[in-house]
Order: C-alpha cells, then structure tokens, then sequence
C-alpha cells in the first residue's frame, strides 16, 4: 500500500514563487527543507548567527508538530552556515536544541541568497 504524501507550509512567500514546501511528509519520515532565520510573521531576520540558529528552530520544532513529529525524531541534520568562524558563536544554540538528539550531522561552509543569512538548518526526521 502506497504511504501518503503530505505537504506542509509556513506562509513563507518564497514557497509559492520558488514552487517548494517547508516540509513532505511521506509516511513515517518528514523531510524539512532548509530552513533560515527569518520570522515569518514579520518577514524580519536577526543580525545576530546565534539569534538566527534559535529562530531556525523554533520554526522547524512548528514544522515538525504541524506534521505530526516531536524533535525527537530528528535523525539527520545540515547545517550550511557562511563562515566557518562563526561555529564557536553557534554551536550553544546547536547543542541546546539537539545536543540530547544527536542526529547525523553534516556542516557546510557556503554562500546563502542574501547576505543577512549566516545559517540555514536542514533536517529530516523519522518516526518508525
């Protein structure tokens, strides 16, 4: 029997006009995309990266109960981030949300699509 496939969205503008969803759930996993530091209600972003890293997950934790997973369940995790230097600034708010979680973990060192962004967080997670 084929899973169902659901998608979930914040409101976020950029879903619509770049076509993508926040998250596809497709049975027991959910796959959240990448996801930065902007507030969606007030499409505003913190300068501050460790600031940034909160607002990530407090938006992925609202992805995750929307489809019906805790962060618990998060098995793998990227994190793409500007510069490497700001690791020691970031990696509290990192350990905070899933240092008890410990997914798989992969961080990347890149450019993102504004210069405000210094983090993006990607996870997926499963709950078999």
């Amino acid at each position: 029997m084929p899973s169902h496939r659901r998608l979930i969205s914040t409101g976020s503008p950029f879903e619509e006009e770049i076509g993508y969803s926040r998250a596809v759930v497709q049975g027991d996993w959910c796959f959240v995309a990448g996801v930065t530091g902007y507030d969606y209600a007030t499409m505003s972003m913190p300068e501050d990266p460790a600031a940034q890293a909160g607002v990530c997950f407090a938006t992925i934790g609202s992805v995750l109960s929307d489809a019906g997973f805790r962060m618990e369940d998060i098995v793998r995790v990227q994190y793409t981030v500007t510069d490497a230097g700001l690791l020691d600034t970031l990696k509290p708010v990192l350990g905070h949300h899933l240092g008890n979680i410990r997914p798989a973990a992969t961080m990347v060192v890149a450019g993102l699509i504004a210069p405000e962004m210094k983090i993006e967080i990607e996870v997926t997670a499963f709950r078999g």
